[in-house]
């Protein structure tokens, strides 16, 4: 299926969704959320497949197991792209009522993964370029974000060149964009692609340096 853009139903779904989070309201506009919602999100991210990597859908359900916030829905909907054998570094799009948010990076990193980041990070060369390329992406209008320590990581002195960089666990840019015509129109995919394609050295960067993880695959959880 083509890309034409998201319906404004889309965003009309997600306002009535934050003001009414319950089942009844899901089951009454769930023919709204599959056709301008989950299936324009699918074609967008099946077309831009082939350069950016295997697309996964989220599924539009809460994880409310271990969360005093019980709201059985997400207020909004997203896809993650990552290329084959990268290991580290993915983009992502999300649609909600404020409008289109992209990002690219990673969102969570294993204990073996963060430790090859802080090494690379604290690299003469390595070092550098990561810095250069956040400068790089702040001034351009990105936000740089994750998970990050308090303190200096442990073995790591607290004046140690580059600290602010050493002391995240995970590390990814995002930028936003609220409602627009242009939303509704196929422009949305190359406003999608270009700014994705400006991430590409920050997740090559991921990839040559943290790679995947070598832990086995039940303490990843």
């Amino acid at each position: 299926m083509r890309f034409e853009g998201f319906p404004d139903e889309g965003l009309i779904f997600y306002e009535g969704l934050e003001a009414d989070n319950s089942r009844t309201y899901w089951t009454e506009h769930r023919a709204a959320y599959d056709a301008a919602v989950r299936v324009p999100l699918q074609a967008l991210v099946d077309e831009l497949a082939p350069e950016f990597g295997l697309p996964k859908v989220f599924r539009p359900y809460r994880d409310v197991r271990f969360s005093n916030d019980k709201t059985p829905y997400k207020t909004h909907q997203g896809a993650v792209l990552t290329p084959d054998g990268a290991g580290a570094g993915s983009v992502y799009v999300q649609l909600s009522a404020d409008g289109l948010r992209v990002s690219g990076g990673c969102w969570r990193l294993q204990p073996d993964q963060v430790e090859r980041y802080r090494r690379a990070v604290a690299d003469d060369v390595q070092g550098p370029r990561l810095t250069g390329e956040i400068d790089r992406l702040r001034s351009a209008g990105w936000e740089i974000g994750g998970d990050r320590l308090v303190r200096a990581p442990r073995g790591w002195p607290a004046d140690s060149e580059r600290i602010d960089l050493l002391r995240h666990k995970s590390l990814h840019a995002s930028r936003g964009w609220e409602p627009a015509d242009w939303l509704h129109q196929r422009i949305a995919l190359d406003r999608v692609r270009d700014a994705w394609r400006e991430l590409a050295a920050l997740n090559r960067w991921l990839a040559d340096n943290v790679g995947a993880s070598n832990a086995p695959a039940d303490r990843r959880r």
